[in-house]
């Protein structure tokens, strides 16, 4: 109460004893509370007014009272501010005649800092990069792909103009390869082997036996057969290479294609022709003195030499001819490996009894004037198709076959049912030489087997 006693005699203007003290005071306590006020806890309050007057601003400190008034203000303040709230752009806030509060001043919005991300460091390592490339490899291969398939109006085309010939369903040719077992064997000759028989198709026309048989008054084609049934037999005697038998029947033809021949001379005209062969093919020839006596000496030492003169001399020393053993071999090489290549051929024809039955075939062929009609080559490659026929190789002829023999089954089906006719004959024929010796076991006794009547009903 004295307090406030002091307070309001200093209000009106009079003295209060010890004032002077409590002026001193009071001017430490301004400066005290001015330092307070600078740091925020002193308030200044205006004060109302009494009899007329204003009261004089008044600094007071904050207490837990005050405080709390300051809070339930601002809380109205806050609340009016919501409802109906007056912004003065330039000066402070006022809300239902509170006091006014200096407006804090705005701190400018900071902008926030873009952080830039770091880029990533991918480590590649070379499973990494042997990724990738398979990856970019697959990419193109799909894009490669379905450029591919994308149909293009030239594609379209084509595909109908084939379809419309009838050429779209037509099967993939499989050629096997037959010397693919002489890659390492230098006396195959790969390099030219084709090259060779290119040459042997074009040189068989030239030396090629014409129809003589009418120009020989004096020899048939039986006595001809008889001939060669006893060469055959010789050679077997002999133990000659299968060249110097189908040489020996090639001078034979030639020469009584060029020359008339008597009837006693044919067979000294045999003998001088396997002597010439002999020569031609074997490493060790027999003498002439050999075929002296085979001959049961029908001819004398000087008689086989004079006619081996002449036949060099009616020949023209033109001994490199391709016979057909030249063609035998190679189309045997071609049939065995189809059969090799196919396991379920190979169960029913094998190699050695398709190689017998071949040569037995072609061999009744040359005894047989009728064949000379027919070139070497056909007459093997016919050989070879009536072989698989009676072996029951299927096919009986193929793509490999047809690219190195150079004939289509049509073109084989004349020579070949001449050859089914010589072996259906073969058991009842007289000349036997050919029959037994294919009907022994060193030969498989392929002769045995039977003929194939099935391709005397096709049609050329």
């Amino acid at each position: 109460m004295a307090a406030r006693n002091v307070l309001q005699q200093q209000n009106r203007g009079e003295a209060v004893p010890g004032a002077l003290k409590q002026k001193n005071m009071a001017a430490a306590q301004g400066r005290n509370r001015k330092a307070l006020g600078d740091i925020g806890n002193m308030v200044t309050v205006r004060g109302g007014v009494e009899g007329g007057k204003p009261l004089p601003q008044v600094s007071r400190p904050i207490t837990r009272s005050f405080c709390a008034q300051l809070l339930a203000n601002a809380q109205a303040a806050a609340e009016n501010q919501k409802k109906s709230m007056v912004v003065n752009a330039d000066g402070p806030i006022v809300a239902n005649g509170a006091l006014p509060v200096k407006a804090a001043a705005r701190k400018p919005a900071q902008k926030k800092a873009t952080v830039k991300p770091k880029p990533e460091v991918i480590e590649i390592s070379p499973d990494t990069e042997e990724k990738v490339k398979e990856n970019r490899q697959k990419e193109k291969a799909v894009a490669d792909s379905s450029m591919k398939k994308a149909a293009t109006l030239t594609s379209t085309l084509t595909a109908r103009s084939k379809a419309a010939c009838g050429l779209s369903h037509k099967p993939k040719v499989q050629i096997v390869n037959i010397d693919a077992t002489d890659v390492n064997n230098e006396l195959a000759v790969l390099e030219y082997v084709e090259d060779i028989y290119t040459f042997y198709k074009i040189a068989e026309n030239e030396s090629r036996i014409h129809d003589y048989m009418d120009s020989q008054p004096e020899i048939n084609a039986r006595m001809r057969a008889i001939l060669i049934d006893w060469l055959i037999e010789v050679h077997q005697k002999f133990e000659l290479n299968q060249e110097t038998l189908y040489l020996t029947i090639n001078i034979v033809d030639r020469y009584l294609a060029a020359a008339t021949t008597s009837r006693r001379e044919l067979q000294l005209v045999g003998i001088s022709a396997m002597l010439i062969a002999s020569k031609y093919e074997e490493i060790w020839a027999p003498e002439v003195n050999d075929f002296v006596c085979i001959s049961d000496r029908a001819y004398s030492h000087e008689q086989v030499l004079a006619m081996e003169k002449r036949i060099l001399g009616q020949l023209e020393w033109y001994l490199t001819v391709p016979t057909p053993y030249v063609f035998l071999v190679r189309f045997i090489k071609a049939a065995v490996s189809d059969a090799q290549a196919d396991v379920t051929v190979l169960n029913s024809c094998n190699a050695t009894s398709m190689e017998n039955m071949v040569y037995f075939l072609a061999e009744l062929g040359l005894m047989n004037y009728a064949t000379n009609i027919y070139c070497s080559s056909m007459i093997a490659a016919s050989a070879v198709y009536v072989a698989r026929h009676a072996l029951h190789c299927s096919p009986f002829w193929n793509d490999t076959l047809k690219l190195h023999t150079g004939f289509s089954e049509s073109q084989l089906l004349g020579c070949a049912k001449l050859l089914v006719s010589y072996h259906m004959e073969a058991p009842d024929h007289k000349l036997k030489v050919i029959y037994k010796k294919y009907s022994s076991s060193l030969r498989g006794a392929v002769a045995l087997s039977p003929p194939a009547i099935s391709l005397l009903a096709l049609h050329e």
